[in-house]
């Protein structure tokens, strides 16, 4: 129950968990009794040590009881009942852990404490024999810089040492002895340090026996695994040997390194020896498949050398030969022990030789003597000429065998010969308690382990090569450079098992191993071996930890060390023992004892949890009832009666112990002289569902395993399994499989760690991490369904099915099939389906466990949500079942042709027509139309053809009945259309059905799954019409094998799509009704150029139409206007290889692909700019040239060529007016004129530049001439393109787009429409790609949808509305003004930048302007109405300001004569502001140039005045003294003007006067101007103190000196800038009169030169 909430019903029962019951270790008959003076606590762990224990309850305390002679008070050195440690009340202790005298326990935070016996500084405290309290110790990291305290996880104790897992997963030591794993001589140890040697690996646990430790550490990812050393990198051995028999080879990797430390490719290791006998072949490099072939020779000795005998406790899956010694023919059988000698001494002098001949060092051999019997205590039967055989066959077998060196060498054969001669005659050797008897005694004890040790380390690969279940490990079969010595057949062999191995091993998920503990697990140990404890297979200390190969693969979970032995639990709950075995301790009786052996506990049942104690250990077994039972294996004191009371003994076999009515034990823990467990009381049956949810686990998982091992595996591991397609189905199944079983492996142990704890319902992992079960059985039954439906396990070839006819009783074992006649199709199916009926169980407990709580509680709630999930999955999955028989059944009647093109895993069958159900509506009288319904498609199969139509574009919708189909249902698919027609109104409903509900389910995805946590399955009625898809199309001709992958509507790609060409054509946009509509992208691959033309922009009904960017592979690029695939409207085209800086440029109108209207063109190349109408891609008509090298041409042309009448000027000012023939070519009458007046008039021919034939008359006009005869400056422009014609589709385009046919033609309200709708579809189109959207313009686009509103008389705040509007939509190229705009600033820079930057085309640019204003004010007054026309006055709505004073006398009265600039309207007012600062850079530059000379003069002069002092300057430009400053204020202080004082005069004005070349429109200037005025009158008027009017005399003077100390550089291209654009009604105006005032001043400066 959740300790959080208890109601009184359940205060009784929570008393009832974690009770403690203590037994005495040896008598195995006594009932335990409860721990005397221990109150009603729940104990969540105990550990005991020698004669003390430790306990932890649920609240983090931790109590001592037993002898605690630490303890500073003598009364409590001995204690009967449990003390509370003082010293740590308030530290919420998680753990504690027991040596054999001292104690330690970890906080929450991680921190470590200990106490008790601190002889070998064991708790980390120097120089102190005890520590009686409970001490902090402080562990923290050298490496890490600050020093950070290490957090620690788990404690383990031993008799001298500690060890402790950190949270980041490696171990800390301290205490004394080879057992800390640490490279120091020096102990004790009092400041812990890290076990280096396991550095970087993940430990999962740490275990100490009296002398030796053990870790449980992660295996490193496969891709970890580096290459294998040749030789050991300590003692410098080869790793691996190979001997070269007859036929068959030897391979040993057996290695084990003397100086105990590991070597580097460990975990690639999968055994710490293998077999003598050929079946070291067997592994291929996956570890994964078995074979074992044995070499059958005679034995020459009558004596049958039986290993067959040898217990096999593991699971029947690993293969178990009789292995029959194979031996050389030669050989005569000795008759003694002399002549064995001889031999053996022979054959290792020959070794010697052959060794020294290669260069190597000798090593003795070590011929073997084999496992023969299981139990070397009954070799006394044997006579000796037969165990002298046996020797010999035996090293025969082994030949000349290479094999590593242990402690001082090899024992020689004559030591063993003798000791096991000796062995029948010392009774001691068998009762082998050696420490009491006497010294032979224990000599032959170690004689006896060192040779066990012998044959574990060279044949222990016999027992195991059946226990082998690698997960992972790899085994060599061949070796680099040795590949000569391998027998031909041994090659075939491997290279026949690797051509096709299926990786059984699942490929882990992350996310499983994060939240489970891992099962790929190694072990280490290290410290005294004495016993054989290490389980290296020899009796060496270990310094440092090395890894028992032999347990690699073996999914260990938990250790166990006692005194003297070691104890692992496996996830199969099996539990290998290995150490001394002196009382049976073990579990078994076998030899060597120095390798890990399986525990043989009599119960068919598996262990999940175990302890072991000084001499004996305990085994926590599932029972059938789900009680677990304990068993005790070990010491057994000895019972009143025996006399020899100092005599123990041990158990024969583990012994379960009478504990059934104590409740569920849920932890066990051990010591020396006692052991106790934690009990649980079953209220309401929650503790046994929980162990039943365990143990139902533990075996599903076992029951896996064997599928796996004995099934799976021997079958994937075939010859020939059957074709591709079949074999790799059976793998995804045994891949999915096998991830299925190692889930469930990892859960079945995460539930044993569950039961040790607190046991809170709401931390199951079963339902935090449900999704994780959920998934992994629903991948696993979608490719087992999809095996079933291509036909199962009957696909498989002859060998396979063989196979699994063989072992029929196997599997009708394992599927639990009672049946004798059942097929063995059925018992498969059965078999591999169990999975299913475990999400069943899985269930069942959950809600079994939701009744132990209120039905209100959150866990009721969580609980029952989760079982409701589990069993609707399982139901689903059950139907999964089902259709997937359905469909098989189904493809059993199907033709046979059509199934093969139709057979898909993935493919199920909802319902087909066979029985005539359906037909097709107009069809012939003979045809058959069958209609088949899968879940992907709807297959219309006729007598030999079929076709299909897949349902993600497949509509269907039932005929009205007055379209007279009665029972009709109308299919449409994206390229044909029919009519089925149903027999009965209730067949067309479910067709219908069947259909909509396919679809549906195929639109949503194959995983048709329950939604996690909710029943009942939603299903929605219809498909919705508008739907994504992918389809390819094989009929349209335009489309035909295309690909279409977006969105559809009733059969036509409708929306956003992509459509892709065999040929590499491929469009991505909008559709509309099947066409490509909207905005969209375009390639097409260009194969001669290899590159790709591409557009990018509106279509219309499948063709390219409206605004677009097409670059061509050739490099030219167009943007423009598009109608039916053609150029047409306004557009720029560049072109040449390099777009960037294109050799030649055109903007201007097209007309059906071709230059036909204005345009300019752009000759980069060439140095050419024509600005001119064309015709047919030709130039056509008037227009005007200009070079860079400043000539200036306009006139007619004709094809490309200037011919007719024309104007040529050069940069000289010559020019000439006359007839051209072809370009820059003068041919017929004209005149010429010279930049000083002078001019010819004639006939010319030739090309300007390079010598003209002329014939003619020069004159030289005289002064005295009168200048009305000849005009000296010839007017421009007469003969280029007037200004209202240029860029005429620009502004028609405009209007389209406002939804009028002609300028001005057209409504209003629709004109906004197509505002609102253009702007919308903009911005639909600009959000997928919002990084061109900034947040102004987001926020401009918001206030654009509001459209100015007018009612009433027009004022001039609707006037001042409706120009914030203008600012607005001018900002936005998504506005089509704001796009018109765009465009003429585009052409406007187009023409009068590069070479158009010539001075004769001033003229033209303004006017140019003034056109715009005029067209753009048209379109605004359409679209405003009310607006009034050029020129008109707006009443002004608020009164006048106050009169204000004129600055000239003689224009006291100019306000009545115009009003305030603003309310006059005017299109340059309105439209300026937002047009000129665009077009300002080129309109100036033009400016600048043209008025280039007057300029230089007047800044010469400038610049000549600006030398003088102020004073000076004043004086002589003739101020009136009185207007001359006395003092100016400089940052607030007082100065008096010096004679010598510079810059310091109206300084205010002339830094007003400044901001005239910052500002953009006329009427800002002018306002700069008028705002100068009045700075100087403000100066004025401080220094004059008096009121007083200007005359232009006075101001005059003064204003020329502010613009003398402006220094304004281009005052003159400002001056005419002004005079050109200034609103005309400004003119007679005050502003008016101030600029000519300023006009004035710059030719006044400019004559100052003449004084």
């Amino acid at each position: 129950m959740d300790s959080k909430k208890r109601n009184s019903t359940e205060a009784e029962g929570s008393k009832e968990r974690g009770l403690v019951h203590i037994w005495q270790a040896g008598s195995c008959l006594v009932t335990p009794e409860r721990l005397p003076g221990w109150g009603g606590k729940t104990v969540l762990q105990a550990a005991l040590g020698v004669k003390h224990g430790v306990l932890l309850t649920e609240d983090g305390e931790v109590y001592s009881f037993g002898t605690l002679p630490w303890r500073s008070e003598p009364a409590e050195i001995c204690l009967s009942s449990p003390i509370l440690e003082n010293a740590l009340v308030g530290q919420y202790v998680v753990t504690v852990a027991a040596g054999s005298f001292h104690n330690g326990a970890v906080t929450e935070s991680g921190v470590v404490y200990m106490w008790g016996e601190n002889s070998a500084g064991q708790c980390a405290v120097a120089n102190q024999q005890y520590v009686p309290e409970p001490n902090p110790v402080s562990i923290s990291d050298s490496e890490t810089s600050p020093l950070l305290a290490v957090r620690i996880l788990q404690l383990a104790c031993g008799e001298e040492h500690t060890l402790a897992l950190s949270i980041s997963r490696e171990i800390w030591a301290w205490g004394t002895g080879c057992q800390l794993g640490l490279i120091t001589t020096t102990f004790p140890v009092t400041k812990p340090q890290k076990v280096e040697h396991l550095a970087g690996r993940v430990v999962l646990q740490v275990a100490c026996g009296a002398f030796h430790s053990l870790a449980l550490v992660q295996c490193l990812p496969s891709q970890d695994l580096k290459p294998v050393p040749e030789r050991c990198n300590q003692c410098s051995q080869l790793l691996i040997t190979m001997t070269d028999k007859e036929d068959h080879v030897i391979i040993s990797d057996s290695h084990c390194c003397p100086l105990g430390v590991t070597l580097s490719e460990s975990q690639a290791e999968n055994q710490a020896s293998t077999a003598i006998s050929p079946s070291t072949e067997t592994l291929d490099s996956q570890g994964e498949v078995f074979e074992n072939t044995l070499v059958q020779n005679e034995l020459p000795v009558a004596t049958e050398l039986n290993v067959g005998n040898v217990q096999t406790t593991s699971s029947p899956q690993d293969v178990m030969g009789t292995a029959e010694i194979s031996s050389a023919r030669n050989i005569p059988s000795y008759p003694d022990t002399q002549a064995v000698n001889e031999y053996v001494q022979k054959l290792s002098d020959h070794l010697i030789r052959e060794n020294s001949e290669n260069g190597e060092k000798p090593v003795p051999s070590q011929p073997l003597i084999e496992e023969a019997i299981p139990n070397l205590h009954s070799l006394p039967t044997t006579s000796t000429s037969a165990l002298n055989s046996l020797v010999v066959s035996c090293a025969s077998a082994v030949g000349v065998r290479v094999a590593a060196t242990y402690e001082a060498g090899a024992l020689s054969l004559k030591k063993v010969m003798n000791f096991y001669s000796t062995v029948p005659c010392e009774p001691g050797a068998q009762a082998g308690s050696g420490p009491i008897g006497p010294e032979g005694l224990k000599d032959s004890r170690e004689e006896q382990v060192k040779q066990e040790s012998m044959q574990g380390k060279k044949s222990s690969s016999l027992v195991d090569i059946r226990e082998e279940e690698s997960e992972g490990g790899s085994r060599r079969l061949s070796l680099p450079g040795l590949l000569s010595q391998v027998s031909p057949r041994l090659l075939r062999k491997a290279a026949r098992v690797k051509t096709r191995t299926v990786v059984l091993t699942p490929t882990y998920s992350g996310e499983a191993d994060a939240l489970l503990p891992s099962l790929r697990t190694e072990v280490w140990t290290w410290g005294k071996g004495k016993e054989g404890q290490l389980g290296h297979g020899d009796v060496l200390p270990r310094l440092q930890p090395l890894c028992v190969k032999c347990l690699d693969g073996k999914e260990v979970i938990h250790l166990e060390a006692g005194g003297y032995h070691s104890l692992a639990l496996t996830a199969k709950s099996q539990v290998y023992s290995w150490g001394s075995n002196t009382f049976g301790q073990l579990g078994h009786s076998d030899f060597p004892t120095t390798v890990p052996r399986l525990a043989k506990i009599n119960s068919e049942h598996g262990v999940w949890s175990i302890a072991a104690g000084l001499d004996y250990s305990l085994f926590l077994v599932d029972t059938e009832d789900f009680q677990p039972g304990l068993y005790y294996s070990g010491r057994q004191d000895p019972t009143e009666g025996d006399s020899l009371a100092e005599n123990h003994s041990g158990t024969k076999a583990p012994v379960l112990l009478s504990c059934s009515k104590l409740g569920y034990i849920s932890r066990v823990a051990a010591g020396k002289d006692s052991y106790l467990a934690l009990v649980d009381k079953n209220i309401m049956g929650y503790i046994a569902s929980l162990h039943e949810l365990a143990t139902t686990e533990r075996r599903f998982y076992s029951k896996l395993s064997d599928i796996k091992s004995q099934i799976l595996r021997p079958l994937l591991s075939l010859e020939n399994l059957g074709t591709a397609s079949t074999v790799q189905l059976l793998q995804e199944v045994a891949s999915r499989f096998s991830k299925l079983c190692y889930l469930i492996g990892q859960h079945g142990t995460s539930l044993g760690i569950f039961l040790h704890g607190i046991k809170e319902a709401r931390s199951l992992v079963i339902l935090k991490h449900a999704s994780l079960f959920l998934d992994s059985y629903t991948e696993y039954c979608t490719s087992m369904t999809n095996f079933l439906v291509m036909g199962g396990f009957q696909l498989l070839a002859k060998p396979a099915i063989d196979f699994l006819n063989k072992n029929q009783e196997l599997l009708q074992d394992l599927a639990d099939v009672n049946d004798e006649n059942t097929q063995l199709m059925e018992i498969l199916n059965t078999l591999f389906f169990l999975p299913i009926r475990r999400l069943h169980n899985y269930a069942k407990v959950l809600l079994k466990l939701a009744t132990c709580f209120e039905v209100t509680s959150p866990e009721y709630q969580k609980l029952q949500d989760s079982s409701s999930c589990y069993e609707s999955l399982a139901l689903h999955l059950g139907r999964k079942r089902k259709e997937a028989e359905y469909t098989l059944g189904f493809w059993k009647t199907f033709p046979g042709k059509m199934t093969d093109s139709l057979r898909k895993p993935e493919r199920r069958l909802l319902c087909e027509s066979s029985n005539r159900a359906l037909s097709l509506q107009h069809a012939g009288r003979f045809s058959v139309n069958w209609f088949i319904l899968f879940n992907d498609a709807l297959v219309h199969a006729q007598f030999s053809t079929h076709h299909v139509f897949p349902l993600a574009t497949l509509w269907a919708e039932p005929l009205s009945e007055e379209a007279g189909g009665v029972n009709g249902l109308k299919i449409t698919t994206p390229e044909e259309q029919f009519t089925l027609i149903s027999s009965t109104p209730q067949e067309k409903t479910k067709w219908l059905r069947a259909i909509s509900q396919a679809v549906d389910q195929a639109l949503r995805g194959m995983s048709d799954l329950p939604p996690y946590g909710s029943g009942s399955n939603i299903q929605r009625q219809e498909p919705p019409i508008s739907r994504s898809a992918k389809y390819t199309f094989y009929k349209d001709p335009r489309l035909k094998d295309a690909t279409y992958d977006g969105r559809w509507l009733s059969g036509k790609p409708h929306g956003r799509g992509v459509l892709k060409w065999p040929d590499g054509k491929m469009y991505s946009g909008m559709f509309r009704n099947g066409l490509e509509d909207g905005y969209g992208e375009y390639r097409i691959p260009n194969k001669a150029l290899n590159k790709e033309d591409h557009y990018v922009g509106h279509w219309k009904e499948g063709k390219m139409c409206g605004q677009g960017v097409f670059s061509y592979a050739s490099g030219e690029v167009f943007e423009g206007c598009f109608q039916d695939n053609m150029r047409h409207g306004h557009g720029l085209l560049r072109s040449g290889k390099l777009t960037s800086s294109s050799p030649s440029m055109f903007i201007g109108q097209w007309v059906m692909d071709k230059k036909a209207g204005y345009g300019v063109f752009d000759d980069i190349t060439r140095g050419e700019k024509y600005m001119g109408m064309w015709q047919d891609d030709v130039c056509q008509g008037n227009g005007v040239v200009v070079t860079q090298f400043g000539l200036y041409y306009e006139g007619n042309f004709q094809l490309n060529k200037m011919m007719g009448n024309g104007v040529l000027l050069s940069e000289d000012d010559t020019i000439y007016e006359g007839e051209f023939s072809d370009d820059w070519t003068l041919s017929g009458k004209g005149t010429l004129t010279m930049p000083n007046g002078d001019y010819i008039e004639g006939y010319f021919s030739g090309e300007w530049g390079s010598g003209i034939k002329i014939t003619g008359t020069y004159f030289k006009p005289s002064l005295y001439e009168s200048d009305k005869d000849r005009p000296k400056v010839l007017k421009l422009g007469n003969l280029a393109v007037p200004a209202d014609e240029k860029w005429k589709a620009v502004f028609d385009e405009c209007w389209h787009q406002l939804g009028c046919e002609n300028p001005g033609q057209g409504e209003v309200w629709k004109a906004w429409d197509n505002i609102a709708v253009a702007l919308t579809t903009n911005r639909r189109q600009h959000r997928d790609s919002p990084e061109i959207l900034s947040r102004s313009q987001t926020q401009t686009l918001e206030s654009l949808e509001f459209i100015p509103q007018h009612v009433g008389a027009f004022s001039v705040e609707k006037y001042d509305d409706i120009r914030k509007y203008l600012i607005k939509a001018c900002d936005t190229p998504l506005h089509p003004l704001g796009r018109l705009v765009e465009t003429l600033v585009a052409v406007y820079r187009m023409t009068y930048v590069g070479v158009g930057a010539n001075r004769r085309l001033l003229q033209e640019a303004v006017k140019e302007i003034k056109s715009y204003l005029k067209r753009i004010f048209q379109l605004v007054r359409f679209l405003f109405p009310e607006l009034p026309e050029e020129g008109s006055t707006i009443p002004l709505s608020a009164p006048l300001p106050t009169e204000r004073k004129s600055f000239c006398t003689a224009k006291s009265d100019s306000r009545s004569e115009s009003p305030e600039p603003g309310y006059v309207v005017t299109g340059s007012g309105l439209l300026l502001p937002v047009l000129l600062p665009r077009l300002y850079p080129p309109l100036f530059m033009l400016y600048a140039l043209e008025n280039d000379r007057e300029e230089d003069v007047y800044w010469e002069c400038v610049l000549r005045l600006n030398k003088q002092p102020d004073i000076a300057l004043l004086g002589f430009l003739g101020v009136q003294r009185k207007f001359w400053p006395v003092t100016l204020s400089i940052l607030g202080e007082t100065k008096k003007v010096l004679p010598t004082t510079k810059d310091a005069c109206f300084a205010s004005a002339v830094e007003c006067l400044q901001q005239i070349s910052t500002t953009f429109t006329p009427s800002d200037k002018l306002k700069v101007i008028q705002q100068t005025f009045e700075e100087i009158s403000q100066s004025v008027l401080a220094s004059l103190q008096e009121d007083f009017l200007w005359s232009m005399d006075d101001l005059f003077p003064v204003f020329l000196y502010v613009v003398l100390r402006a220094r304004i550089r281009n005052l003159g291209s400002e001056v005419h800038l002004i005079e050109d654009l200034m609103d005309p009604y400004l003119q007679h105006g005050e502003q008016g009169i101030m600029f000519t005032t300023l006009k004035a001043c710059y030719y006044q400066i400019q004559r100052e030169k003449l004084n």
